[in-house]
């Protein structure tokens, strides 16, 4: 049977929790690559609601191995407060559901501080983008010291001699950087021994990961690797500069896990039968009117981890076509189609026009990317009620239509269709750990 990597085809916030967590059933494994706590998953199992964040979304199933690769950005201290938050509700985490990759670089405070700073310095400036719209918690400035050979990872706590010279290194950066800014310079003391008393509490979580999962691969077993954010916040092929930083495509489940491409297996893009994105940057199809109010208190748009209101627009066939072809998807896994539901008249984007000319990509520069304009095509909207639905047979004909359109438009199938938050209020067509 064939491993499943699950991506998020739009712009993030597209369902990918609940998707996760349904075929987390059928998977052995479960392991998050890329990101850190700024992503945000929502669970509803039983009528109970689990908020996630760095845990693997495979947490709330009973029986399931859940892993943090290195590719992910790791704040101990959010980790620790999510672990005891799902404690709080009955669920038990421990070094023998959860393992961590032994090299996953740390966030620090120091890493939010300056996401902070440089967002405000931003704001101010008339001569940069503006803001990036991050959400203040130190991803990327991890990130950067990860490329920059500076960071402290995980393994480093059970080196004090080893964190020492770390932190020393990062502070040669980040203290000459507070001192531009007007901020107080860090005591390396301070922080090491901060980072040294959560080493009791990490370390046995910690391993190496990529032997744990190649040994699972030759045992036969299922492995689900869960991406964060979405295919247009990818470092390389998203809305740059106004992205997360990380790769997030389906190729970094290797690299963030430690496995061979061929074990990425099925890729699932998850889309929402909308759009919707999180702070700054293009979006074509964006409805700044009463629709798009609509669309946001319908879909209860404000997200997971800092509860700020999505942007919402229609589908948009452009963005999910390339994000098929850039990210390798197999089929998609449709979201929140009861949100459309009693709309009269549904808009679906099919290309852009530019200064006069048709285009049928999102080109690359940053001013042409803000100056596209899209194109429509109108489809039926529906009356009857979608949610719930566990059957195409329960579905309204225009709502057939409507998914049958998007499959043609963005050139791949529909493989999940999710009705509902609810886990089994889910329409199987394929299944992705099928051969």
């Amino acid at each position: 049977m064939t491993n499943v990597t699950v991506v998020g085809s739009q712009w993030g916030d597209e369902g990918k929790g609940k998707i996760v967590d349904w075929l987390s059933e059928r998977a052995d494994v479960v392991v998050r690559f890329q990101g850190g706590h700024n992503a945000g998953h929502t669970l509803v199992v039983d009528g109970v609601t689990y908020k996630l964040s760095l845990l693997p979304s495979g947490v709330v199933r009973k029986g399931k191995l859940s892993i943090i690769g290195n590719g992910v950005v790791l704040d101990a201290w959010a980790l620790l407060a999510e672990i005891e938050a799902l404690r709080e509700q009955g669920l038990t985490i421990s070094s023998d559901t959860l393992r961590i990759a032994e090299n996953c670089p740390l966030i620090l405070p120091l890493h939010g501080k300056l996401d902070r700073l440089r967002e405000r310095a931003r704001e101010g400036s008339n001569a940069g983008t503006g803001k990036i719209g991050t959400t203040g918690r130190g991803i990327g400035p991890a990130y950067e010291d990860k490329v920059a050979r500076r960071g402290p990872r995980l393994c480093d706590l059970a080196d004090p001699e080893t964190l020492e010279r770390k932190i020393h290194d990062l502070l040669l950066h980040h203290n000459a950087l507070r001192r531009g800014l007007g901020e107080a310079e860090i005591d390396g003391r301070t922080l090491q021994a901060e980072l040294l008393s959560l080493a009791p509490r990490l370390l046995p979580y910690a391993e190496p990961v990529w032997l744990r999962l190649a040994e699972l691969r030759r045992a036969g077993r299922r492995i689900l690797f869960e991406g964060a954010q979405g295919t247009m916040l990818d470092i390389d092929h998203g809305t740059y500069p106004f992205v997360t930083s990380s790769n997030t495509l389906a190729a970094q489940a290797a690299l963030g896990a430690g496995v061979g491409p061929s074990t990425v297996g099925y890729v699932l893009g998850i889309t929402k039968a909308y759009t919707t994105r999180v702070g700054q940057g293009p979006f074509p199809t964006e409805l700044d009117d009463e629709i798009g109010k609509h669309l946001g208190q319908r879909g209860r748009e404000f997200g997971t981890v800092t509860g700020r209101r999505r942007r919402c627009g229609w589908f948009d066939a452009v963005l999910v076509r390339q994000a098929i072809k850039v990210g390798g998807i197999d089929g998609m896994a449709l979201t929140k189609l009861d949100v459309l539901d009693g709309m009269e008249c549904l808009r679906v984007c099919t290309a852009y026009t530019l200064e006069g000319q048709t285009l049928h990509h999102l080109p690359a520069g940053m001013g042409a990317q803000a100056r596209v304009r899209p194109v429509y095509e109108e489809l039926d909207g529906w009356q009857e009620s979608t949610e719930g639905a566990r059957s195409f047979v329960d579905l309204p004909a225009a709502a057939v239509k409507y998914v049958k359109r998007l499959e043609e438009l963005v050139e791949a199938p529909v493989a999940l269709l999710s009705t509902s938050p609810a886990r089994d209020d889910t329409i199987l067509v394929t299944d992705p750990f099928a051969d």
